[in-house]
């Protein structure tokens, strides 16, 4: 089955045809992140704009690079849920009108359960199906958590995180270092030229979880402590904005952030007695984090399974390729899908 994805949840256009689920026949990405560099994060407005402008573009780029008419196309899948309302209701619409056109069916995807299953469009990578039980730990600039999956479409959220995300730990930490945006990029390469050990952050530990039923403690994530530190630390050292010493904060800066989520990870796979890590979502680009976790797996004697370069950011072929193996939301349900902007995976 051929099937057009449609990202619109953020900042990142995105079209792209996938056949049966994990064959990429084409993969279109418009980043906005030059547009939205000089206001030092994401616009919602400046985003939906841009959505509009770009996503008829991408839609002929990927059916160009597909090779495939039209005609060819057997669905639709669009991205309906977490992100940004005023982005979501771009790709929502413009997938409705395609559908409809074309008189082929509409799947609605949750952006997470597609960010979970980018690392399934590897061309090594095991079937989804087999590959279960697993725990999955999915780190963007918008969210933390940890699920458990018994089955494509079974999820229970085990962990998640009480205030920031990772990803946008990072962010607030580049921009008190002085640091461009985004800045999960920026530390990781200015990580690997200094010394985590020289200056410590704290590593903040979750004692209660009363916020939500269910979710263990142990498996929840806290980073608004840690930029408090950060900015803490450099009002008493004014200096450690220049180098040489700014490449030891951000190390350090970094290093509390993989640690705090490489010991979720790892509590987890314990609880969970399972064989099988999957980590997502736009962090999972981070190398230190990647190392962490190739290492930690190796002790436990579990597998990981990490999603390519141009898979760990928001991209439509993820949403293409989950409804290609039957998951989301399809008929008269699909039709009237709003955005959800608070969507959630496995609650």
């Amino acid at each position: 089955m051929n099937v057009l994805g449609i990202e619109t949840s953020c900042d990142e256009t995105a079209a792209a045809v996938v056949a049966d689920g994990g064959t990429v026949l084409s993969s279109a990405v418009f980043s906005q992140v030059p547009l939205h560099r000089p206001h030092g994060g994401v616009v919602p407005e400046i985003a939906s704009r841009q959505h509009v402008e770009h996503l008829p573009r991408m839609l002929d780029e990927a059916m160009a690079q597909s090779g495939l008419e039209w005609s060819h196309l057997q669905a639709v899948a669009v991205t309906y849920g977490p992100g940004l309302a005023s982005s979501l209701l771009v790709g929502l619409s413009a997938a409705k009108a395609l559908a409809l056109r074309l008189n082929i069916p509409l799947i609605g995807i949750n952006h997470l359960e597609a960010h979970l299953y980018s690392v399934f469009l590897a061309r090594n990578a095991p079937r989804y199906a087999d590959a279960c039980p697993l725990v999955a730990l999915i780190v963007s600039g918008g969210h933390t958590c940890l699920v458990r999956v018994d089955a494509p479409g079974q999820y229970r959220r085990l962990g998640q995180t009480i205030d920031d995300a990772a990803g946008e730990a990072f962010d607030k930490g580049a921009k008190l270092l002085g640091l461009e945006y985004p800045g999960g990029p920026v530390i990781d390469h200015i990580s690997a030229l200094g010394d985590a050990g020289r200056i410590a952050f704290p590593r903040t530990r979750v004692l209660k979880a009363d916020f939500a039923d269910g979710l263990s403690p142990a498996l929840c994530f806290s980073f608004s402590g840690l930029k408090t530190s950060l900015l803490y630390y450099l009002r008493d050292h004014p200096e450690a904005v220049r180098e040489p010493v700014l490449k030891d904060v951000a190390a350090g800066y970094q290093e509390a952030i993989v640690d705090v989520l490489v010991r979720g990870a790892q509590r987890a796979l314990q609880r969970e007695r399972v064989q099988t890590l999957v980590v997502a979502g736009g962090v999972s680009l981070n190398r230190r984090l990647r190392s962490r976790l190739l290492d930690m797996a190796a002790g436990l004697k579990v597998s990981v399974l990490l999603p390519a370069s141009s898979y760990c950011v928001d991209n439509a072929a993820m949403v293409a390729g989950l409804a290609g193996i039957g998951q989301g939301i399809t008929g008269e349900a699909a039709w009237s899908l709003d955005a959800c902007p608070n969507l959630e995976i496995g609650g």
